[in-house]
């Protein structure tokens, strides 16, 4: 789904075009050496990071307190995102070279302003539309003026239309897969798992087509997610809060935009970033239809209706993530199996995907979870 902005090369020539197999092998292991280099500068800063943001949380009173809709009993310090996010602004800073630092500047620019964002919404101190109406479509028009956009409509439809129309589908993508990590916030490890297992297989297949800035940013996402899993898997000692959340959700959306699949067709390149988030797609799929059909309005009726709170009656709460987890295994697969099919089996599958989502749906609609009231809410929080 990468797009770029003439003058500015965010397309990121693949590593061995043209080159030496000798040379193709250095660039490889220079590419591995960077990715391995973001993984562990993350992974320990985000292991050493959540302890003091955790009293700072607690020292400043950025609790979530037990409610109706949350699984937790006792007070539970928010900010772990604050740890993340310096850990991967960290990992960025040290292993990304002069180049691929400074493109990475809008993608820096938009995460932070999404996390800072959510951090004032956990504090009580935004209006919590603003998320959802403001700062996720800003976001994703930093992201378009520093030359990261979709690149679907302009394949068919030249000029400036077909730029404007990837510019409407950029900010649909950043808007909706942000909101949707944002809403999948609601149990033990959830958030960050389904984040990292996303990010094992952007590393993978961008490292497979030499993708410089996609294959380290991914690593440093894996090792931030997973050193705050240490923290935040059942029993949790910390929440990300939602500045966590939107900011791994926002992370997922670019990934995707900057995803390039040198040697796949167009069909497949579109249909790898769906199927590596297909994991919280389909919960926030399952939400919409379910609340939809109850007559709610599903990003602002919050409660616990998700496919963990399902599963979770159905099992145990760690099942339910470890589930989460698994779906996101096998649809990560499935991007790296579509990766080297022909558009038509490309197709095929995609088309299996949907008609098994949609029966996954119809069975976790049987299942029991506690309904909401009829009223509209406030937050786009759930």
């Amino acid at each position: 789904m990468l797009g770029t902005q003439p003058g500015i090369n965010l397309r990121e020539s693949p590593a061995v075009l043209h080159l030496s197999p000798a040379g193709a092998i250095t660039n490889y292991r220079g590419l591995m050496a960077a990715g391995l280099l973001a993984f562990g500068i993350a992974l320990f800063a985000s292991l050493m990071l959540t302890v003091p943001v955790r009293a700072l949380a607690i020292r400043v009173g950025m609790v979530d307190l037990p409610g109706p809709r949350k699984v937790h009993l006792q007070p539970i310090p928010l900010l772990g995102g604050l740890a993340m996010w310096g850990a991967i602004m960290l990992a960025v800073l040290f292993a990304f070279d002069g180049p691929a630092r400074a493109q990475s500047i809008g993608i820096v620019t938009g995460a932070t302003l999404v996390a800072a964002i959510g951090f004032l919404d956990d504090k009580g101190w935004l209006h919590h539309q603003i998320k959802l109406f403001i700062a996720m479509p800003f976001a994703a028009a930093i992201l378009i003026a520093s030359g990261v956009h979709a690149q679907v409509f302009e394949t068919f439809i030249a000029g400036r239309m077909g730029y404007a129309l990837d510019a409407v589908l950029t900010v649909f993508w950043v808007v909706g897969i942000t909101a949707s990590f944002s809403i999948l916030d609601h149990m033990d490890g959830l958030c960050a798992g389904v984040a990292a297992m996303a990010s094992i297989f952007f590393a993978m297949i961008a490292y497979l087509n030499g993708q410089t800035i996609v294959t380290t940013l991914a690593a440093a996402v894996l090792g931030g997610a997973t050193g705050f899993l240490r923290w935040n898997f059942k029993p949790a000692k910390i929440f990300m809060g939602d500045g966590g959340a939107m900011f791994l959700g926002f992370l997922m959306a670019t990934l995707g935009l900057k995803l390039r699949l040198e040697h796949a067709n167009s069909i497949s390149g579109w249909l790898v970033p769906i199927l590596i988030l297909g994991a919280t797609i389909f919960d926030t799929t399952l939400i919409t239809i379910s609340r939809s059909r109850r007559g709610l309005i599903p990003f602002t009726t919050p409660g616990k209706d998700h496919t963990a709170h399902r599963l979770a009656n159905l099992w145990d709460q760690r099942g339910a993530v470890l589930a989460m987890y698994s779906l996101g295994a096998v649809s990560g697969g499935t991007a790296i199996l579509v990766s080297y099919l022909s558009p038509a089996l490309a197709l095929t599958i995609a088309a299996i995907a949907v008609i098994l989502a949609l029966g996954g749906v119809a069975l976790l609609e049987r299942a029991p979870y506690e309904p909401q009231k009829r009223k509209i809410a406030k937050a786009v929080a759930a």
